[in-house]
């Protein structure tokens, strides 16, 4: 072997490495929302937490994002210590696809099915038609050329590894440096160093698989390598935890528990049999696809091992890594997440409908203070204002970074409107501390309503609560249909705030009520009117980032005076409705609405 080989044998390498990324990652963004409801159907079932990590595993094709994705979410409270063992079970598992999918490299014989089945055959063909799909198709065509090109990438990076390494076959030094690894200690040893070091054990399992295409490695020699391999892998997750909470500490702990366990059962079961009955394969040469079997073999057999008794390995590292008496907290957005980033569009989401909640819970609290004062609920206001400006500015930061990876199109729409909807949400909460000065001034200076007044801002109060759920609704279920129902809704509240400011002037003229009303008044009407205003702009961020616009002067222009659009005729017919469900008691009891008054809005 010569230098020319050493610099084939990197070159392979490194398009091995790249082609294993550029194919994860393209099946990570073409899997898109799908990875996103796998991963939300988490579990308190061992054996189903095991088939999501397996799925998940198989999509994205890295056990070790996988592991990493597991502590991000168990450190973000997503995710319970106990459901994790199944998943990280279940990854482990999946990762062999990739193994078999490499074995494909070692078929011999001359007929044309084998043939067609060899990676130099299909390779070339998958690479021509990947990049013409990248080059002249849509995104999701983009997507399908991206896995098909980095699949060739990985085919050929393998041949040409197994090309590069072929002359050590008569090397001896090389040969005896596998008869020593056929220790079992110096073999885990060297497969875990190895794999720890490129952080991926598809990949040194790949590698194993190209020098087994010398004919030098033995069923001895390279069975402790695949085991310490499986080790090697804990080093992603084990990294990964730094700085997390206990329990993400654990997640990673139980991972590496799981495969130092199996490894040494496997082991000791292994050469204790051998011992005894003298296994002849031990010394015969091992192809690509027999290193694929006991990698396989392994994983199922370690599965079906300590799947049961999850419950100990989650005591094991809780021993490991014990309690105290600090309280745990949990990360708001963890980064980890950005690596996978249509799980981290989700988490951000997730996170903003937590922060969405808050504002509307702030604002009903706030508003029901005008009634009644409470000192206790007042602090709670003010302590949840705070909160969502805290969520705020974590959300801001998380998806500016978030913003900077390569993204699909329905992940970039989510980001768009999370960007546009954060600050809405915010400034929404903001009004609730308007709100309770409002009721803390009514309480202090014992300012009493006319009976007309509280039924006119009941009704008010009525139709600011309906639209902050409706909002909310809309924005948690991603609903365009009841984000449409929100701005009709707002034009009539707009025209119940003019309706009402016009009767007051008419009261204060008639003497029926008090300046210091009028003041108080005046302060409530423009936090309603200002929080409906948010309320309407988080809905027609929805709508417009999911028509791929945000023109929002146009949208609304067009929806109130266009009226040959099939959009404005069903905004005309709500606000309608809207006016005849929302009407004050006086105009009722007249037969009327505030247009039939004439009054000027």
């Amino acid at each position: 072997m010569n230098i020319t080989h050493v610099f084939s044998l990197l070159g392979g390498l490194a398009l091995f490495l790249y082609g294993m990324d550029l194919m994860g990652k393209s099946l990570e963004r073409q899997a898109g929302s799908r990875l996103q409801k796998i991963l939300s159907r988490l579990t308190d079932n061992p054996f189903k937490g095991f088939l999501l990590g397996l799925a998940v595993t198989a999509v994205i094709q890295s056990s070790s994002a996988t592991t990493v994705m597991v502590v991000g979410f168990v450190n973000s409270g997503i995710m319970q210590l106990h459901q994790a063992a199944g998943i990280i079970m279940g990854s482990n598992v999946g990762t062999t696809v990739t193994s078999w999918l490499l074995s494909l490299t070692g078929l011999e014989g001359d007929s044309l099915l084998i043939q067609l089945f060899k990676p130099s055959t299909f390779s070339p063909l998958l690479a021509f038609i990947g990049i013409l799909l990248f080059m002249f198709g849509g995104e999701k065509k983009k997507g399908i050329g991206g896995i098909l090109i980095g699949f060739a990438i990985l085919m050929t990076g393998m041949t040409a590894m197994s090309d590069a390494v072929s002359p050590l076959e008569n090397e001896p030094w090389f040969t005896e440096l596998f008869v020593r690894f056929s220790n079992p200690i110096l073999g885990v040893l060297v497969g875990a160093l190895v794999t720890a070091v490129i952080q991926s054990s598809s990949a040194s399992v790949g590698i194993l698989q190209a020098l087994s295409s010398t004919g030098v490695i033995t069923y001895g020699s390279a069975i402790p390598i695949i085991m310490g391999q499986n080790i090697g892998t804990c080093a992603t997750a084990l990294i990964s935890s730094v700085g997390t909470n206990k329990n993400a500490r654990r997640a990673a702990m139980i991972h590496l528990y799981f495969n130092v366990i199996g490894v040494t059962v496997f082991l000791v079961l292994f050469y204790g049999l051998n011992a005894v009955f003298h296994f002849s394969f031990i010394t015969d040469v091992i192809a690509p696809w027999g290193i694929a079997v006991v990698h396989t073999a392994f994983n199922l057999g370690a599965t079906a091992l300590l799947l049961p008794f999850t419950g100990l390995l989650e005591r094991l590292a809780c021993l490991t890594i014990p309690d105290d008496e600090k309280k745990e907290k949990f990360a708001l957005l963890d980064e980890r997440l950005l690596n996978t980033p249509s799980v981290a569009v989700e988490q951000a989401r997730s996170v903003t409908s937590e922060m969405a909640e808050m504002a509307r819970s702030g604002v009903l609290q706030a508003m029901s203070l005008t009634h009644r004062w409470d000192a206790d609920l007042a602090q709670k206001v003010r302590e949840q204002e705070k909160q969502v400006d805290r969520y705020e500015d974590a959300l801001g930061t998380y998806l500016v970074k978030l913003s900077g990876h390569e993204l699909n199109h329905d992940d970039s729409q989510q980001v768009n409107t999370l960007l546009h909807t954060i600050s809405d949400f915010e400034r929404i909460s903001d009004y609730s501390l308007n709100l309770l000065l409002s009721a803390q001034e009514i309480h202090d200076k014992e300012i009493t309503f006319s009976a007309d007044a509280q039924e006119e801002l009941s009704v008010l109060e009525d139709v600011v609560q309906d639209l902050l759920n409706r909002t909310t609704e809309a924005f948690r279920q991603n609903d365009l249909h009841l984000a449409s129902k929100v701005e009709p809704m707002e034009s009539v509240l707009g025209e119940l705030v003019r309706a009402i400011k016009a009767r007051h002037i008419a009261r204060l003229q008639a003497g029926s009520c008090s300046i210091h009303y009028g003041f108080v008044l005046d302060d409530l009407l423009t936090s309603y009117s200002r929080i409906c205003a948010h309320c309407s702009n988080v809905a027609v961020a929805q709508i417009e980032v999911a028509q791929d616009s945000f023109d929002t002067h146009a949208y609304l222009s067009d929806l109130r005076h266009n009226k040959a659009a099939e959009e404005s005729k069903a905004f005309q017919r709500r606000v309608d409705r809207y006016r005849a469900r929302y009407r004050f008691p006086q105009d009722e009891a007249a037969g009327g609405g505030p247009d039939d008054k004439k009054e000027e809005f």
